[in-house]
């Protein structure tokens, strides 16, 4: 998070490395967050036996912002690989935990809060069937909303039917 670039697409303040670790465990412990690291198959595909840290190009993550609804999340995603980006990964990783979220969770309702001038991230979660529904010029912000309904479900699930969820470690040890 030293990327100028990375903390305006994101809205982020510049982490040390400890305050990184201080945030990525209190979001583990948390039962209100859910976090899914985005990894470059095809880099470790091209490096056997590499680590998965080396593949590590982003995370997408919902945080349940509404303890008297546990049906409604706010979702977000970065590729902070900036080589990465452009791809198609973080279409696949937003949708992969909105499948998440809605199958085994029970979301029926995401919240997007994207930057104005992040046109790439508006551009995803438009063709992800958000809607816009505010705009502050205080935060510089867009709220994009879905509410899934039956057929909004179905659609996501067919996106994703090529995703098997597998134990973490057991799989660890091959790109999927």
């Amino acid at each position: 998070m030293q990327s100028e670039e990375l903390q305006r697409l994101t809205a982020s303040e510049p982490l040390s490395l400890e305050q990184e670790h201080a945030m990525q465990h209190s979001w583990r412990e948390d039962a209100d967050k859910c976090t899914f690291i985005v990894l470059d198959a095809q880099q470790w595909r091209a490096q056997p036996g590499s680590a998965e840290e080396g593949c590590m190009v982003g995370d997408v993550n919902l945080f349940l912002t509404d303890p008297g609804d546990p049906t409604v999340a706010e979702i977000e995603v970065m590729i902070a690989e900036p080589s990465c980006r452009g791809r198609g990964l973080g279409t696949e990783a937003v949708l992969m935990m909105m499948a998440y979220g809605v199958s085994k969770l029970g979301l029926t309702r995401f919240e997007a809060k994207i930057g104005q001038g992040n046109e790439a991230s508006l551009r995803l979660f438009q063709k992800l069937h958000f809607a816009q529904v505010a705009v502050s010029d205080i935060f510089q912000e867009v709220t994009l909303h879905l509410t899934v309904s039956e057929p909004e479900r179905q659609w996501l699930l067919e996106q994703t039917c090529h995703v098997a969820e597998k134990p973490y470690r057991a799989s660890a040890a091959e790109p999927h």
